[in-house]
């Protein structure tokens, strides 16, 4: 499965005072895929959460991926997963849902890049581009050299991750880049209009 959408939203509920409102005025501001990645959630509300959230995305017609938990992205009827490094490979995930969910893998350099393509990741995430706070733990930023070499050498969409604003967007886009993948840049941009507004002016770019 090739994934059609260029913006890929990823929620961080420490931005945002109620989670499900914040995603559906992203939604409202045009987003077409959203991942669920709220790693410290307990299991059941996590649950509960992405089957909300299913019902909202399917509104919009827009797809829903869940970080890591190939079982909560069964049992919600999402459309995907998304794996880390020390995830379930993505091969392993196809056997458990038949095919039935497309598999975004996150990558940090080109090794890791090549190895989740071999392992039959549909697309990848690649970054962190520039810093950011939220990827500190992964080393310093690849930057656009990187970003445009993985793009390259991969066959499969690459999605740029991390400290992507609205100004430096065109430049990962014309550095090769499928699509971005964001948090901050809508989740922190204040209150419900704001979100509604900074997910229609990225979306601008694709046109």
């Amino acid at each position: 499965m090739r994934p059609d959408f260029r913006l890929y939203l990823i929620t961080d509920r420490t931005l945002t005072p109620g989670l499900e409102s914040a995603v559906e005025e992203a939604l409202s501001g045009g987003v077409k895929a959203v991942q669920l990645r709220e790693k410290d959630m307990p299991v059941r509300e996590l649950l509960e959460t992405a089957k909300r959230l299913r019902k909202i995305t399917r509104e919009y017609g827009a797809m829903l991926f869940i970080n890591d938990r190939v079982d909560a992205a069964l049992a919600a009827e999402a459309d995907g997963v998304h794996l880390g490094g020390t995830s379930m490979p993505p091969q392993a995930v196809r056997k458990i849902c038949g095919g039935g969910l497309m598999i975004g893998v996150s990558t940090h350099s080109l090794e890791e890049a090549r190895q989740a393509e071999s392992e039959g990741a549909d697309f990848i995430t690649f970054g962190p581009v520039y810093e950011t706070p939220s990827k500190m733990k992964y080393g310093s930023p690849v930057g656009l050299k990187r970003l445009r070499e993985a793009v390259q050498k991969i066959f499969i969409p690459v999605y740029a991750l991390g400290g992507i604003k609205l100004p430096s967007a065109p430049a990962v886009l014309d550095a090769g880049a499928h699509g971005i993948a964001l948090i901050s840049a809508i989740f922190g941009a204040g209150g419900a209009e704001d979100i509604k507004r900074e997910a229609e002016k990225f979306m601008e770019l694709e046109k």
